[in-house]
């Protein structure tokens, strides 16, 4: 129970507006809220220079047939050449980040083809850039480029038109990579003039001060607040639940081993396991997921396989 509780303490500290970076979830998504600062994200991760950019509209969530999953995206934006960005913020290693990549791009894709639509002339090429506050593959670079190449000749490109980049603000070769998105990845994590070269690109400059009016806005410091009240009181209420699945699960395992101390040892593993569980839905605002999971034991089963707890 103490592990538990102080696993709940540490999830669940309070983070002021002004002290915030763009790796934090609510900053990033009120700063992508603008579609220049997008443009500049994009830009900046990439190095592409993008005439203009509109939002691809219906795709910030995407449902999959009934009954199977659905994708919530940080936000989708197409050039004006037609090239489709989807652009996620991943500030934690969990979850399989490589296949959920692989899930994003088949519902992207499905959509934009109509039902009985000939051939496939029509699927736009896709970056999908997932930006990491860790290292994703551990060989200390900044950026992951994927494409799908011959295994057999390795300079002979599939031509899907998929590239997926994989950005790691724990790099350290930055000999290979622009000066540009150095400054970029540095800025994301201490999103702040302290996190702003003297000298730097003049689209970072323009993202920092975009930054700052934020920060300084009252009205999004409000709706900041009332949002975190109301994840507070979402995550209380689960975890309460949580708590005491936990202790029935734990009580019938313990009658299985038929010890004392393996009923405790379930009690204890059964409540930090589905707390944690309902804190990372609760971060990622899947509260139908946490409805679910509490009421149905198999799909529970399939949430522990997707986060790893």
């Amino acid at each position: 129970m103490e592990r538990t509780e102080n696993l709940i303490m540490q999830e669940d500290r309070w983070k002021p507006l002004k002290e915030m970076n763009l790796t934090d979830d609510f900053l990033f998504d009120v700063a992508t809220a603008e579609l220049e600062n997008c443009k500049t994200i994009i830009e900046l991760s990439t190095g592409l220079r993008l005439k203009s950019l509109k939002w691809k509209e219906g795709q910030k969530v995407i449902h999959n047939i009934p009954g199977k999953r659905g994708i919530r995206m940080d936000f989708v934006a197409e050039s004006e050449d037609g090239r489709v960005f989807d652009v996620e913020m991943q500030n934690r290693k969990e979850g399989n980040i490589p296949k959920r990549t692989r899930f994003y791009q088949a519902l992207m894709d499905a959509p934009m083809l109509k039902s009985g639509e000939k051939g496939f002339d029509k699927l736009k090429p896709l970056f999908i850039i997932v930006i990491c506050d860790y290292d994703p593959y551990g060989m200390k670079k900044h950026c992951y480029t994927f494409e799908s190449r011959c295994k057999e000749q390795p300079d002979l490109l599939l031509g899907d038109e998929v590239t997926k980049l994989f950005l790691s603000t724990k790099g350290e070769n930055e000999d290979e990579v622009s000066k540009e998105l150095v400054d970029f990845l540095h800025y994301i994590t201490e999103s702040n003039e302290h996190g702003l070269p003297e000298e730097c690109d003049e689209r970072l400059r323009r993202l920092h001060e975009s930054i700052q009016e934020i920060k300084t806005s009252t009205s999004v410091e409000v709706e900041y607040m009332k949002m975190e009240e109301r994840e507070r009181l979402v995550k209380e209420e689960a975890i309460e639940r949580g708590l005491r699945e936990g202790r029935i699960r734990g009580r019938e395992e313990g009658r299985i081993e038929g010890r004392e101390e393996g009923r405790k040892e379930g009690e204890r593993i059964g409540e930090e396991r589905l707390a944690n569980l309902l804190m990372k839905l609760s971060k990622q605002n899947r509260q139908e997921d946490s409805i679910k999971a509490l009421e149905d034991l198999e799909y529970r089963k399939k949430l522990y396989e997707e986060f790893g707890v």
